[in-house]
């Protein structure tokens, strides 16, 4: 039984333990299984990859959401100030995340932010045309991306090939 399933059980029966399925027994009893199965992994004598996974999946929920955050203030901010801090452009940004659900996940986080929005991916699957708000370098509005958004999805959702 891998490490997902077992999880997936121990959240079950600390629900069914507590006497419901809400939101609340179910996160916790996620929470307690993991923290289980981290302390038990010793004892199975391989190590699995589904704790590095797990982090590697609320690192990039977490990260996002401050992207977001900070992204939609910029916005805000320069639309109420009379000056106008835009620079819009059309970049196209080179591809490291090679699987199907990352470059989708990746393009997808993308036009979620405030300030970007994600146009096209080339047919080799190896540059992504972005419309960016705020592009005065846009270098840096690249180097910015894939340090953050696309690094998070990589690690997430291919593991380690950096």
């Amino acid at each position: 039984m891998n490490t997902l399933v077992s999880n997936i059980v121990l959240a079950i029966v600390w629900a069914l333990f507590f006497g419901g399925f809400t939101w609340l027994t179910v996160l916790s009893g996620l929470a307690v299984g993991y923290a289980i199965l981290w302390l038990l992994q010793p004892l199975k004598g391989a190590s699995s990859s589904y704790f590095k996974r797990v982090w590697y999946w609320l690192r990039l929920i977490v990260m996002f959401h401050y992207e977001l955050l900070a992204s939609s203030l910029q916005v805000l901010w320069d639309i109420f100030t009379p000056r106008h801090l835009s620079n819009p452009a059309i970049i196209e940004m080179p591809l490291d995340v090679k699987t199907d659900a990352g470059i989708l996940l990746v393009t997808n986080l993308i036009s979620l932010t405030p300030g970007t929005l994600s146009i096209d991916v080339s047919d080799d699957r190896q540059t992504l045309k972005l419309h960016v708000m705020f592009a005065d370098d846009p270098d840096a509005v690249c180097k910015q991306i894939k340090g953050g958004i696309e690094r998070w999805v990589i690690d997430a959702v291919e593991g380690d090939t950096a």
